[in-house]
């Protein structure tokens, strides 16, 4: 198949091309001219241009297969911005394949359980219960999904609603390795906050084979984990022991974060850039319990994590101190 991926330059999207390729796929890649091509040493073809700028799409997706939609801001100066690019990005390729390739086979995108919002009592939500995003973020990516089931592809896409994702490529974690270097971890409320991740190669694994099998996924919704809920503290022991350190824990009052917060986008709003820290942020980090599972996905394709926390870890911080980043 020939696959169009969206946000190839990015930790997921560098992986989810990588595995199509792996996986004997054709990929062809929409590319910024300014977009980094460090990740991309596999056989590649590259359209110039960006989601939000309807004029470069139809050259994208004309004679594609398959689309997997990757693309999107993890963080934005404002809510406006977000909706700019993850939510009218989205619409403006769903258009391009409505007047350009309206054949395409099947349309994956990839939102975040942001979109979903957190669980009430631990337990994952049902995939079918009313979205409760407590972010901007999250209701970038929620307006994105209903974009998508209100499209003419609607049928033959599959949604995927990512809990926290990790592993090579990755810079969000880094600062997290580094302080367990360092021997110190402030930690939101204590760390006991409940969490699902997945490790960034194995959910790329599953968004590949949703775009290319045979398998009856149209026009569902899937969420995927490592198998098992964690805490913030059970991130932090993988990371210690991936660094071969102990951090001394300190738990930290929301109020602590939010300063932090407030000082980070002043920051942001000096240099006009775009901070992970914020406000926003530190609302949807608070919440006790960011889980889901990967029940239906196991179901239908026969996907689950090959890597557990320790592990991921472990090659997540090989990899950083290969190329440097710890």
């Amino acid at each position: 198949m020939i696959v169009l991926v969206t946000g190839a330059s990015g930790f997921l999207g560098s992986h989810i091309a990588e595995r199509l390729v792996a996986d004997g796929h054709s990929v062809r890649l929409l590319l910024r001219a300014a977009s980094s091509r460090e990740w991309l040493a596999f056989p590649h073809e590259v359209i110039l241009g960006d989601v939000t700028d309807p004029a470069s799409l139809p050259g994208a997706v004309s004679g594609v297969d398959a689309i997997v939609h990757a693309a999107g801001l993890v963080k934005a100066r404002s809510e406006l911005e977000f909706a700019q690019v993850n939510a009218e990005g989205t619409a403006n390729l769903l258009r391009a394949i409505e007047a350009h390739a309206p054949d395409i086979k099947r349309f994956v995108y990839v939102s975040s359980l942001a979109a979903h919002g957190p669980s009430p009592d631990g337990r994952p939500r049902p995939l079918d219960a009313p979205p409760r995003p407590v972010s901007a973020y999250g209701r970038s990516k929620l307006a994105a999904e209903n974009l998508v089931r209100r499209s003419t592809v609607s049928g033959r896409s599959v949604i995927f609603r990512p809990p926290a994702i990790y592993g090579p490529r990755d810079p969000a974690l880094v600062p997290f390795f580094r302080l367990a270097r360092f021997r110190i971890a402030p930690l939101l409320m204590g760390g006991h906050n409940r969490i699902s991740i997945v490790y960034g190669p194995d959910a790329a694994r599953a968004v590949a084979l949703a775009a290319t099998s045979e398998a009856p996924v149209d026009g569902k919704t899937y969420t995927l984990e490592d198998g098992a809920v964690h805490t913030w503290r059970d991130l932090l022991a993988a990371v210690e022991s991936a660094v071969g350190s102990r951090a001394m824990r300190l738990s930290c009052p929301r109020w602590a974060f939010q300063g932090g917060a407030l000082v980070s986008e002043a920051f942001g709003f000096v240099t006009r850039r775009s901070v992970p820290l914020t406000l926003d942020k530190v609302r949807e980090m608070a919440q006790s319990d960011w889980v889901c599972d990967s029940a239906a996905l196991y179901q239908d394709l026969a996907w689950s994590a090959s890597t557990g926390i320790h592990e991921g870890a472990r090659l997540t911080g090989d990899w950083y101190r290969a190329h440097g980043w710890i």
